[in-house]
């Protein structure tokens, strides 16, 4: 049993710990807990964890976050890993912020990464995890907000948070997406 865990992000440090790289903290979170480490490899930074017989290849695309797809498709393919078994993580502007939304299909809602990943597998169909950013930002600076720094009050949470989405991952690789969106979507 293989599984593809994409946390979405744009690489370079002025990127860094932004509320549009909080994929890649997550999948962070994911590697640092199975004390694992990322190398650097075709299209991403890749690691590797096995988890109670599953193996967990967690990647950070290297492509930005609009070739993101690029990434996906090949290590789907390098490892032979079907759709059902990849999850991305990504964020997501229309959920409050410190809330997750776990879902087996649909759009990209405007996202760069996920329209990517969308041409390039050919499918809406893939499991994703949405990270809430919240929409507290001033008319006309969207992307100023999500290429932001989290605030000092929202930076106190952020690795609960996280924490909270690796157990998703776990979950989601251990019990299956129908248990992990019921026990994660609240």
């Amino acid at each position: 049993m293989k599984y593809l865990i994409v946390g979405l992000g744009n690489i370079g440090d002025e990127y860094a710990h932004t509320r549009h790289n909080i994929g890649f903290d997550v999948v962070d979170a994911l590697v640092e807990k199975y004390k694992s480490a990322f190398t650097a490899d075709r299209y991403a930074d890749i690691a590797e964890i096995s988890l109670r017989g599953r193996q967990i290849i967690a990647i950070k695309p290297n492509t930005y976050m609009n070739l993101s797809g690029k990434a996906v498709r090949y290590w789907m393919q390098a490892h032979k890993i079907p759709v059902e078994n990849v999850f991305i993580i990504v964020d997501d502007l229309a959920i409050p912020f410190g809330k997750i939304r776990i879902r087996g299909n649909g759009s990209d809602a405007g996202h760069n990464g996920l329209k990517s990943i969308q041409e390039l597998l050919l499918t809406q169909n893939y499991p994703r995890l949405r990270f809430g950013l919240g929409n507290n930002y001033p008319k006309g600076k969207q992307v100023d907000f999500v290429l932001g720094k989290w605030t000092s009050e929202e930076a106190k949470e952020i690795a609960t948070l996280c924490s909270i989405c690796v157990q998703a991952i776990e979950s989601f690789a251990l019990r299956g997406l129908p248990l992990t969106m019921s026990e994660f979507n609240k």
